[in-house]
């Protein structure tokens, strides 16, 4: 017996409606975030990667819980985040897109992907592996399901990213201070469009000036305006989100340098996310002549004699060229150099990477007289080893050598050097306390960071920027790009430009 053409009706309206708040959504998850420096000349490998699989990623991540306690079954699959530096090794990119593929064919059906990703990532061998990546997964689990995507603001975003997602968000904070924010609000910007049904399309626009982070801060003019606007863009009728990215200068990539999106709830507000986006985009084209650094910029000896001649009783000085959080080396020794031939007198430098010089210092022991060379084995373009004889004052115990907390500190004349095993940045006070320091008890602190951190901003009394030479050099027009696209700002200064 046939059933009433009404009741057939009924029944396709309610299979077919966007889910509601008490259907069951299942969102496959996956993330390789990475932002690389291709002016370094070391790679990215496995061992560099934090990796978290399944349930260690429900566990310990605010984006997953809030998906769970929203009635969401989620599906993680790889997660790999590594610090800064440079390209992405081939073989472990595939490596990891094989599994997160593998575990896509696996999931069965599924209403979204969430990616966790950075923007700025490069792989040897690929145009853009996040299109890749992307992609890829697209023709496992078909067009018809959404797609989102979380980002740093340092992010290089092309078009053919773009059109792979549905609807993405990034980081509103340099230094950054939303990171976990901003992948709860991707995953609940997701769940949204999921639950009413929608199709949310993007408007981008790449806009062409280059600047390194340190002239990227939100919590200044231009910027600061800039961002306070997103959250008002996205409150707008049929508007959902708006991100603003600075971009990532040390990415030689075709993509590299700013961008702006809008998020609309649907293709029918498509015309007004252009908008808003153009409008955006322009403000950002005429005010880039005001992007600078938000605090003394100097060259390195100009820099300590400065630090020397304060009142304050510390001034925090940024090593930039060598920033590890910018993908740089870590083992520049132009700094130590310098500070001692000024004789500084209580200057702490935190750190050079050299896990050779730690070991020595671990035969030697603390209170033990110790020569040895250190640093210019990762970076020996812009630097070199350098021999320093002192005193033993501090070694990680032997309990914590296994970690990346395992340091020792060499005092050199009047400057406590730490040396660290493996790359690190100190971006915060306990990364000082991990080596029984107090920054605050000493005149000058050197970081090998472009801008301070948040943590440190908050304590530091005085920041000077060194304009020193390394893989993140600030002064871009001296870098030898060949693959940004030109013309672009400042490296063209006279160019003219529209959204």
């Amino acid at each position: 017996m046939r059933a009433p053409a009404s009741f057939v009706l009924l029944v396709l309206l309610f299979s077919c409606g966007p889910a509601k708040d008490g259907d069951s959504v299942r969102i496959f998850t996956a993330g390789i975030r990475h932002e690389s420096n291709t002016f370094c000349p070391w790679p990215t490998t496995e061992e560099n990667f934090t990796v978290r699989r399944a349930a260690e990623v429900l566990e310990s991540e605010d984006w997953a819980r809030y998906l769970v306690e929203h009635g969401v079954d989620v599906a993680p699959s790889v997660h790999a985040y590594a610090s800064p530096y440079g390209k992405v090794d081939r073989s472990v990119y595939e490596k990891f897109k094989d599994e997160i593929l593998e575990g896509a064919r696996g999931a069965g059906a599924v209403d979204g992907v969430y990616l966790d990703l950075h923007g700025a990532m490069h792989v040897n061998g690929y145009e853009d592996a996040q299109v890749d990546l992307t992609r890829s997964l697209r023709e496992v689990l078909g067009r018809e399901v959404l797609f989102g995507a979380s980002f740093d603001l340092h992010g290089n975003i092309s078009q053919d990213l773009i059109d792979e997602l549905d609807l993405m968000t990034a980081y509103r904070t340099a230094p950054h201070v939303d990171g976990a924010e901003t992948r709860e609000r991707a995953a609940r910007l997701l769940l949204e469009a999921i639950r009413g049904g929608q199709r949310p399309a993007i408007a981008h626009i790449n806009i062409p000036i280059l600047i390194p982070g340190e002239k990227g801060i939100t919590s200044v003019e231009p910027l600061r305006s800039l961002y306070a606007q997103l959250p008002e863009i996205g409150e707008k009728e049929g508007l959902a989100d708006a991100s603003i990215f600075a971009g990532m200068p040390w990415t030689d990539v075709r993509r590299a340098g700013m961008s702006v999106q809008v998020v609309a709830h649907d293709i029918s507000y498509a015309d007004q996310a252009r908008e808003e986006a153009e409008r955006l985009a322009g403000e950002i084209w005429e005010k880039r002549a005001d992007l600078d650094f938000d605090v003394e910029a100097l060259e390195t000896d100009d820099g300590i004699r400065a630090a020397l001649e304060a009142g304050e009783s510390t001034v925090f000085l940024t090593d930039s060229g060598d920033n590890t959080t910018g993908g740089s080396a870590g083992d520049s020794t132009i700094v130590l150099r310098r500070l001692l031939a000024h004789k500084v007198p209580d200057a702490v430098l935190a750190g050079i990477v050299d896990p050779e010089a730690v070991e020595a210092c671990e035969k030697t022991g603390v209170g033990n007289g110790i020569r040895v060379t250190v640093g210019g084995k990762i970076d020996h373009v812009f630097s070199e080893a350098f021999e320093i004889a002192g005193e033993v004052r501090f070694l990680t115990p032997p309990e914590l050598r296994g970690t990346n907390r395992r340091a020792c500190v060499v005092k050199v004349d009047g400057v406590l050097t730490v040396l660290l095993a493996s790359r690190r940045s100190y971006t915060s006070p306990r990364d000082f306390v991990d080596v029984e320091i107090d920054p605050l008890r000493h005149k000058i602190v050197v970081a090998k960071l472009g801008y301070l951190f948040q943590p440190l901003r908050d304590i530091a009394p005085r920041e000077i920027l060194l304009l020193t030479p390394g893989f993140a050099n600030q002064e871009l027009e001296s870098l030898a790009y060949e693959n940004v696209r030109r013309p672009i700002y400042p490296l063209d200064p006279e160019m003219d430009w529209r959204p």
